[in-house]
């Protein structure tokens, strides 16, 4: 039996209203994120179907690893959002996993990805920087002109990017996006268009951190996603890691699905239809997030819809 799961929202200062697109009841003006799969202690997805309905994702993990094929992890090890940048997010960079591991208790670290769901002309992303040095970035740092020493990139609906640990990226306004990453949630601000003091927020700067892990004029990483036709339907291989594999689905009639691993992260970005498990049939909206399980042997998509699938 497939796991559905209840979206998480996230109030954030730079967040808007679009996630409503996606048929999510937003509670506030600034909703900045969707968590759609999370066992996260900042987030734990609810299972709203029997017959787990009302556990959260963190408890079937550990006390039914076997609807996972007994992954070895200790923690799940993956977390998908759909993110709305109304405006720029901070300028900020995430560890790997073993300065996560020595600085912040046993954490993952968090290499991450990007699709872009839409964005406004002119709308930019920044993925690292052009500076040679920890000196140099610290200078600009000190003399408040952070926003020089970065590398943007104009991007589009449809791009893809992906962004290893070290690296210090944004999000700018005008840019609605699909994140898979680790399942982490530790990030080090070091540049936050003085939000603390416009919004009164706790958005604390991790200076010494994130100097400690950037990557300093690092290469941009050259993905270039692969698409082919199955039984008709488009397929787009986007990228395939060490920490996570991302792929896109357009759905047009019916899809024998074949699970890759013994379970799946999926989610609907638009369109809608159903998905057949085993017999049991299953609505599907444009915003509905679950996991196949590796109980799920038989699975066939039958609708108009673009899916995100996900997995190790």
């Amino acid at each position: 039996m497939p796991l559905f799961l209840q979206p998480i929202l996230k109030e954030k200062p730079w967040g808007g209203q679009r996630l409503g697109e996606f048929g999510y009841t937003l509670s506030h003006d600034h909703i900045g994120e969707c968590w759609c799969v999370s066992a996260h202690p900042n987030g734990k997805s609810i299972i709203t179907n029997e017959p787990y309905q009302g556990q959260t994702l963190d408890q079937v993990w550990a006390e039914h690893r076997e609807l996972f094929g007994d992954f070895p992890s200790k923690d799940f090890p993956l977390l998908t959002k759909i993110v709305d940048a109304q405006e720029s997010l901070s300028v900020h960079v995430h560890p790997d996993d073993s300065y996560a591991y020595e600085h912040e208790y046993g954490q993952y670290g968090k290499s991450e990805c990007w699709y872009i769901i839409d964005a406004t002309e002119g709308a930019q992303i920044v993925i690292g920087t052009e500076l040679q040095s920890r000196e140099q970035f610290e200078a600009h740092i000190e003399a408040q002109t952070v926003e020089e020493g970065l590398r943007y990139i104009d991007v589009k609906s449809g791009d893809f990017y992906f962004i290893p640990a070290g690296s210090v990226h944004t999000l700018t306004a005008g840019i609605l996006a699909y994140e898979t990453m680790q399942s982490s949630d530790i990030t080090y601000r070091v540049y936050d268009y003085n939000r603390q003091a416009q919004y009164q927020v706790d958005r604390p700067l991790e200076i010494e951190k994130a100097l400690d892990v950037i990557e300093y004029n690092a290469p941009l990483p050259n993905i270039v996603p692969e698409t082919e036709i199955i039984e008709n339907h488009k397929c787009t291989h986007i990228v395939s890691n060490d920490f996570f594999t991302l792929v896109k689905w357009e759905v047009s009639g019916t899809l024998n699905y074949m699970k890759p691993r013994e379970f799946c992260l999926v989610t609907v970005l638009a369109g809608e239809g159903q998905v057949i498990v085993d017999g049991a049939i299953f609505k599907l909206t444009m915003g509905t997030s679950f996991i196949l399980t590796s109980e799920d042997l038989d699975s066939v998509f039958e609708g108009d819809f673009t899916l995100m699938i996900s997995y190790i």
